[in-house]
């Protein structure tokens, strides 16, 4: 039988091993001038363990690590600071049962990875895809070809063995 969620959440006070990594790595925003305001749009990779899995879409960085969230976080338009997060499965109101989530964000709620096509689609969370379009700002893939089918049956999995899930997001390399 797989932990509950609040046994995982206690894991990193015992100092126990993560088991499963995903990494999601941003590039620079991108500036989409065609909608009014111009919006930003943070296109990112997602690997699990090392190895490529999809490609991300999120809204727009803009994290000030000096200060609380707060101060810069604009709801439903913002995404959530670079940090290390654990990940579990929730049922979620608008996405249904076993929903990737990304608990304990600092100054964000309900953060949940889903599939979806463009900015109008994050609200905060990731989206995730095999296929970005760079000129419509969007993505796709992750219903049709099953990309977040593939990612939550990996995470469900290593939580029905007991493992500790986590997912790390950078923010891109400053130059």
């Amino acid at each position: 039988m797989a932990p509950t969620s609040a046994a995982r959440a206690s894991w990193a006070t015992w100092g126990w091993k993560v088991e499963v990594r995903l990494l999601l790595q941003r590039e620079d925003p991108a500036v989409d001038r065609r909608a009014f305001p111009a919006r930003l749009t943070t296109f990112g990779a997602l690997s699990i363990d090392g190895a490529p899995h999809c490609l991300t879409l999120e809204d727009a960085v803009l994290e000030d690590p000096l200060e609380d969230p707060v101060n810069w976080k604009i709801p439903g338009r913002t995404a959530i600071p670079a940090g290390i997060y654990d990940l579990d499965l929730e049922d979620s109101p608008r996405f249904g049962p076993d929903t990737l989530t990304i608990l304990n964000v600092p100054g964000f709620t309900s953060i949940r990875i889903h599939s979806g096509k463009d900015i109008d689609s994050t609200e905060g969370c990731v989206v995730v895809g095999d296929r970005i379009d760079r000129p419509t700002f969007s993505i796709s893939g992750g219903i049709a070809r099953g990309v977040l089918a593939r990612l939550k049956a990996k995470v469900k999995a290593a939580i029905a063995r007991g493992e500790r899930v986590q997912i790390e997001v950078r923010n891109a390399e400053v130059t």
